[in-house]
């Protein structure tokens, strides 16, 4: 048996002020929306432009609520329910951990439709500016997972060079499979995302970049599913499926729906 590696034991506190603490993983959740912001404001001036940067930057408090409050309900309602119910005061502490993607993702989504509206931008257009963006907020999630020891993977094999032991997990070397949604999920997503936009033609078609992502997503999160170790709340599923396959396979549905109707519909006229 090769030697394996031991979890470094990051304190999942950054700093500490009195009572007050700031976490890894809230500094994830804000370095990951100022990035994706950054790169939307540059997106949305490309040809054809759906926005003004200074829009995007109004945008900024409308995602961030789409994310938290999407996130938090999405993990309570998909997750966890019966726990939720009969203790409905832990659905406000966030700072006890329980985030879900697809949540914050639903959450983000209904965050665009109403911003879009309100302002007269194309909502199609301005997701797909959003959407080629998403994937860092995804990597920097990840890392943070990692960092708090959490989200651990399945059981490795032997001969697994980078097989590690997590304290609460046990002494057995799992998969660090927090690494590797990061990789699939936020790396080679968001270099597929950033090929895609680089061309006018896709940028045009509105809808096929948020469905190219939606799809990449699913197909991400599905791979990595199969290194993690369920939580223990809920095991495997249907068919020995976990929660977060289950709930990628809609997704998926959804975007290759996007990209037939944006390679069908009508290119918008030159801004």
């Amino acid at each position: 048996m090769l030697p394996v590696l031991l979890f470094p034991q990051f304190d999942p506190v950054l700093v500490r002020l009195g009572p007050f603490a700031i976490r890894w993983y809230a500094l994830a959740y804000i370095a990951g929306l100022l990035a994706g912001m950054w790169l939307v404001q540059r997106l949305v001036q490309r040809r054809p432009a759906v926005a003004l940067p200074q829009q995007v930057g109004d945008f900024l408090t409308w995602a961030t609520l789409g994310v938290v409050l999407g996130g938090r309900l999405g993990y309570v309602l998909f997750y966890q329910p019966g726990r939720f119910l009969t203790h409905p005061w832990e659905i406000v502490a966030v700072w006890g951990g329980g985030m879900s993607f697809h949540g914050g993702m639903l959450g983000t989504a209904l965050a665009i439709v109403l911003f879009c509206r309100y302002h007269g931008i194309p909502v199609l257009g301005f997701a797909d500016r959003i959407a080629v963006a998403a994937p860092i907020g995804l990597f920097l999630g990840r890392l943070a997972n990692f960092v708090n020891g959490e989200l651990w993977g399945r059981p490795a094999p032997d001969w697994l060079p980078w097989a590690m032991i997590f304290p609460s997990a046990g002494p057995q070397p799992r998969h660090p499979s927090q690494i590797y949604q990061a990789l699939l999920e936020g790396v080679v997503l968001f270099a597929v995302m950033l090929f895609l936009a680089r061309s006018e033609r896709v940028r045009a078609r509105f809808g096929l970049l948020t469905g190219s992502f939606l799809c990449g997503y699913a197909v991400a999160r599905s791979i990595g599913e199969l290194f993690r170790q369920p939580d223990p709340f809920l095991g495997f599923l249907f068919e020995g499926l976990t929660m977060g396959q289950l709930l990628s396979a809609p997704m998926f549905v959804a975007g290759a729906a996007l990209i037939l109707y944006a390679r069908r519909g009508k290119v918008p006229a030159p801004a």
